[in-house]
């Protein structure tokens, strides 16, 4: 049995529609990675399974528990840590922690020894008795996660844990959420960054407009598309109707799978082929149109393939759309006022 199943959610906030008939299963003992943009639903998705948000529609299985119908039940099984850091900042380090044991009823002697534990497992002994609003970011990360462990959770629920990290802080946790699952313990990851779940996702579901559009192993998601990956730019600043120009050009050559304009990167192509031999082909259709090549990079496939494939765009494309229509949303709140 899964450890966790997610069945058909859907939920939307007004007129907008987060998830969207969203299913998911998690197994055991795995670090599972949700990779999409910010706004492709994995904060609704993480927050309905730690019992924080009801779906409009679905069902949520975990441990084998009905979390729709047994929320406390499934709260036991499970430590959240979310997106936003909301530590006390007149509470030290250390007080936080007992207080946390405490809303979890461990005993005394219990909860004292597993503060213990991970403050040394969090390198956290130099500054747990300092006031938490002395804390950097990457202090009051460490502090949440030894929060969302303390009571031992079969389950770890991580919500863009390492954004706005240093390179050093983001290295400690992922040594850390490493080690965690070599002793048992099963997380759960949301994240944007491509190399992030690429390097530590076991198995992983790519989530986009509130749907799961691809799942599987990091490897064998990108073994699935085959042929090789190119880069392609005509000039060093292109525009829109230059890079459409080409790829019409460079769609009908033998050898040539898919192309996609990358309109997050200067207009570039990006170009999935089969073989090396292509890369000749497309060159001399360029230059029998008259399209000088300013760069060509090759590439085995990537994660970000895997997700243009998918959807047809890339993962920065995704970002940028997605931001752009939350300043247009909030431009129009404003002219409203």
């Amino acid at each position: 049995m899964p450890l966790i199943e997610l069945r058909h959610l859907h939920k939307a906030y007004g007129s907008v529609v987060a998830l969207e008939d969203l299913n998911l299963e998690v197994p055991e003992a795995c670090l599972y990675g949700l990779l999409g943009p910010n706004g492709a639903g994995k904060t609704s998705t993480l927050r309905i399974l730690a019992t924080l948000l009801e779906p409009d529609a679905g069902s949520v299985q975990v441990a084998g528990i009905d979390a729709l119908k047994h929320p406390r039940a499934v709260r036991r099984h499970l430590g959240y840590v979310a997106q936003e850091v909301a530590i006390d900042k007149i509470l030290t380090g250390r007080e936080l922690l007992q207080l946390q044991g405490d809303l979890y009823h461990l005993q005394r002697a219990d909860r004292d020894q597993r503060m213990a534990d991970l403050i040394e497992l969090l390198a956290m002994g130099d500054w747990v008795d300092r006031r938490c609003g002395t804390y950097s970011g990457g202090m009051r990360r460490r502090l949440d996660l030894a929060a969302g462990l303390l009571h031992r959770p079969r389950l770890l629920v991580l919500d863009e844990p390492t954004v706005g990290l240093d390179i050093e802080s983001r290295s400690a946790i992922w040594d850390l959420l490493r080690r965690l699952v070599s002793q048992g313990t099963s997380v759960l990851l949301s994240s944007h960054y491509l190399e992030e779940v690429e390097a530590l996702a076991d198995r992983m579901a790519i989530i986009d407009s509130g749907r799961v559009i691809a799942e599987g192993t990091p490897d064998g998601l990108k073994q699935q598309l085959g042929g090789d990956r190119v880069t392609l730019r005509v000039r060093e600043f292109s525009d829109a109707a230059e890079a459409d120009r080409v790829s019409a050009l460079l769609r009908p050559l033998d050898g040539v799978r898919q192309v996609v304009v990358n309109r997050a990167q200067g207009f570039s192509l990006n170009l999935v082929i089969d073989g090396e031999a292509v890369i000749n082909s497309v060159r001399q259709c360029l230059d029998h149109q008259g399209v000088p090549v300013f760069a060509l990079a090759q590439s085995r496939p990537s994660l970000d393939d895997v997700y243009l494939q998918a959807t047809g765009r890339t993962l920065m494309d995704a970002e940028l759309a997605l931001a752009g229509q939350r300043d247009l949303k909030q431009e129009k709140r404003q002219s409203m006022r």
